[in-house]
């Protein structure tokens, strides 16, 4: 698992922001700190919850000069209607191979519901030179993040 202090593995995947594009973590290390929320899935009641927080909170963690990015297994195309159906005005990241789950170690299975490898619920700060600076994971989906201590762990970059 990704811990603070880590270099962030670097992936690509797509990114839904209305429409479509080619999102490489690398690539937007300028946009830092970056907030990469994973969550896992899109349109249930707890991650609704948590991405429609972000999205209330937006202008406190643009001011404090955070870019947020929400990452599930869902396919690009269910996260651009969740982006819209929720007003949500930031970027959601395709993990649909799982791949990035599995590599940053936040991988769980909802078992009874016949779902591998979702992402755990987590968030990571992640500064201008590809550094973790705050991680936070949780083994509860339940369980949604201190979005204070979040901002805080930004506005530290």
């Amino acid at each position: 698992m990704i811990a603070s202090g880590d270099k962030a593995p670097d992936f690509t995947a797509p990114l839904a922001n209305g429409d479509i594009e080619s999102f490489t973590l690398s690539a937007r290390h300028g946009e830092a700190p970056i907030v990469l929320a994973f969550f896992p899935g899109a349109f249930t009641r707890v991650c609704t919850s948590e991405m429609g927080t972000f999205q209330d909170r937006l202008g406190e963690f643009t001011d404090a000069g955070a870019t947020i990015y929400g990452v599930s297994i869902d396919t690009p195309f269910a996260l651009n209607e969740f982006r819209e159906k929720h007003g949500l005005d930031f970027g959601l990241l395709s993990d649909s191979d799982r791949s990035i789950v599995e590599e940053w170690g936040i991988s769980m299975d909802f078992a009874e519901l016949g779902v591998p490898h979702v992402a755990k619920r987590s968030v990571f700060v992640i500064d201008g030179d590809g550094t973790v600076t705050y991680a936070w994971v949780s083994d509860d989906p339940g369980v949604e993040p201190n979005y204070d201590e979040i901002l805080d762990a930004v506005r530290t970059v």
